[in-house]
């Protein structure tokens, strides 16, 4: 970076965290005596309330279900999302990587976007579209919920920075770069090996396009050495918008380990926690694996016999109950973010819609965010806490990305001036 440019990352706070986990144990960041009018309900209604990844579009591409006006199938919908005081939904453009391996990534994720475009135009009084931090408080004061859009997968840029901006154009406001496979961008953390050791040439060039344009880079789902090449490579803070915490889940490289959360941190990014029961809990994790490699084994022997598979998981299944996270497990991850880094580093990226039907047992769709508000009330947090974690930390990332775009000349395009 030239002497002229800005660097936009925060300074670095690592002494601060060190006195915070120094101070854990007199209540850092927390106050000790709770005033008893409290109402979680209440203030999740009140206060700006965001959550980072919610896959419904992929969802409904499945199969119709109605999010306008109900849908016991879904675990996002407009009725459901009011209950729980959800303000921000950003809707997940998640494109599996069989996509790009037959060459209708871009035009998967077209379709995706035309649906989100679809809900705000169908039910303007509920819904909206949203493209920039300015157009959150509008839509929140207008009482509706705002959609803003990440894409979940590089693939759809097929090699083409162009495809970057007309990504941006559509609304995209985020990017994670991969999902399940090794892709042109970046090596993925769930498959085997790696391409690039890292980011990929061109994955690097992307992250500068994704600086100068104003849109977030999200480490979700990168190798531990892709994501350190996008903490030295962003001249911004990053986020990760559906990660949990590799230290209660040890092994699942799909969560970032502590030295990540730190360094996140430290550049000023934000760590948004993903429910999913696999994802903070180290038995469903487990659960999950052994579920996996019976199926594997399987399949190797009976390549052609699909009736074994299928008799495995019903007697798996009935002998090994599921064991389901709960909201406590959840704010575990958060404290722990909080005592790694600070109260400005954290927040929900729920995964709802994204993970199958594991989501922790009182947290089983968006109507139930203020059972996390209030675990985190009775852990010690104080409302200004609460405030950061249930919006206005990644609001802050996301305003520090518009910051920087406008200081390399280009504008940030809204939908509600």
């Amino acid at each position: 970076m030239s002497s002229e440019t800005k660097d936009f990352r925060p300074n670095r706070r690592l002494n601060v965290c060190l006195l915070c986990l120094f101070l854990i144990g007199v209540g850092c960041s927390k106050q000790t005596e709770q005033p008893p009018d409290f109402s979680a309900e209440r203030f999740a209604r009140e206060t700006l309330l965001l959550d980072s990844h919610i896959d419904t579009p992929f969802a409904i591409s499945r199969g119709f279900a109605d999010v306008i006006s109900g849908d016991s199938t879904l675990e996002f919908d407009y009725p459901r999302a009011v209950e729980g005081g959800l303000d921000v939904a950003f809707m997940s453009i998640y494109v599996p990587a069989a996509k790009e391996e037959d060459g209708t990534a871009t035009d998967f994720a077209d379709e995706l976007i035309d649906y989100v475009e679809s809900l705000a135009k169908d039910a303007p009084s509920k819904f909206a579209l949203a493209t920039c931090t300015q157009d959150i408080e509008a839509i929140k004061k207008q009482g509706k919920i705002a959609l803003p859009m990440g894409m979940e997968n590089g693939a759809p840029i097929a090699g083409e920075l162009e495809k970057l901006d007309y990504f941006y154009k559509r609304g995209i406001r985020y990017l994670t770069l991969v999902h399940s496979k090794h892709n042109h961008l970046a090596d993925s953390s769930y498959d085997e090996g790696g391409k690039w050791d890292g980011l990929s040439p061109f994955g690097r060039d992307i992250v500068k396009a994704m600086n100068d344009i104003g849109m977030v880079i999200d480490i979700s789902h990168l190798t531990d050495d892709a994501a350190w090449d996008v903490l030295e490579m962003s001249q911004v803070s990053v986020a990760a918008t559906h990660s949990s915490l590799r230290h209660f889940v040890p092994g699942f490289h799909r969560n970032i380990p502590d030295e990540l959360v730190i360094a996140v941190g430290e550049a000023g990014g934000v760590v948004m926690i993903n429910f999913g029961s696999g994802f903070v809990s180290a038995p469903a994790r487990s659960w999950s694996d052994k579920r996996k490699a019976g199926i594997a084994a399987l399949r190797l022997e009976y390549p052609n016999d699909d009736s074994k598979v299928s008799d495995f998981i019903r007697t798996y299944e009935e002998q090994n109950q599921y064991p389901f996270a709960s909201v406590s497990t959840v704010v575990d991850h958060i404290d722990r973010v909080v005592q790694l880094t600070s109260i400005d580093n954290v927040g929900f990226g729920s995964d709802y819609e994204g993970v199958g039907p594991t989501m922790p047992r009182d947290l089983k769709d968006v109507s139930k965010f203020p059972l996390i508000v209030q675990e985190l009330w009775d852990r010690g947090y104080t409302r200004e806490d609460m405030k950061k974690i249930l919006g206005e930390n990644y609001m802050r990332v996301w305003a520090e990305n518009e910051q920087y775009a406008r200081a390399m000349g280009n504008p940030i395009e809204c939908t509600h001036e």
